[in-house]
């Protein structure tokens, strides 16, 4: 699905063991830095924040099992729009020597539609193959 990735775990996470397990494991240098700028706690407070591009940032949370429409623990990644001067913030903490910098230049000329589509996706679709790598050394995979 374009926009989300869905990675099944045989456990549910809460916010605060998500961020943890990922904040012991993530490598920064990498896969950028997790977010924790104050200007986006509405969002940091829900969801562990990573960025993207100038007007896209993943984020990703947890769901446990429970109820007909979600049989399954997960961890998701999805794509949500940047508000105001968070995308600005966003593109600096992406370090200018790793593989995601050439990728968040180029979206900055680029329509929203095409930003979404290409370079934020790609940047989702790492981010997720990263993730779900650090979620199998870790044991949690279903």
């Amino acid at each position: 699905m374009t926009g989300r990735q869905v990675i099944l775990t045989n456990r549910a996470f809460t916010h605060e063991e998500l961020l943890e397990f990922m904040k012991e494991r993530w490598d920064e240098n990498e896969y950028n830095p997790i977010i924790t700028d104050p200007a986006v706690s509405r969002y940091t407070k829900l969801y562990v924040v990573l960025p993207a591009t100038p007007r896209y940032m993943i984020i990703v949370y947890s769901r446990a099992a429970g109820g007909f429409f979600n049989r399954d623990n997960k961890v998701v990644l999805s794509i949500a729009h940047t508000s105001g001067g968070a995308g600005e913030m966003m593109m600096r903490s992406i370090p200018t020597k790793n593989a995601f910098f050439g990728i968040a230049k180029i979206a900055n000329t680029m329509s929203v539609k095409a930003e979404r589509e290409g370079p934020t996706e790609e940047i989702l679709q790492k981010y997720a193959a990263y993730m779900r790598t650090l979620l199998g050394e870790a044991g949690y995979l279903k």
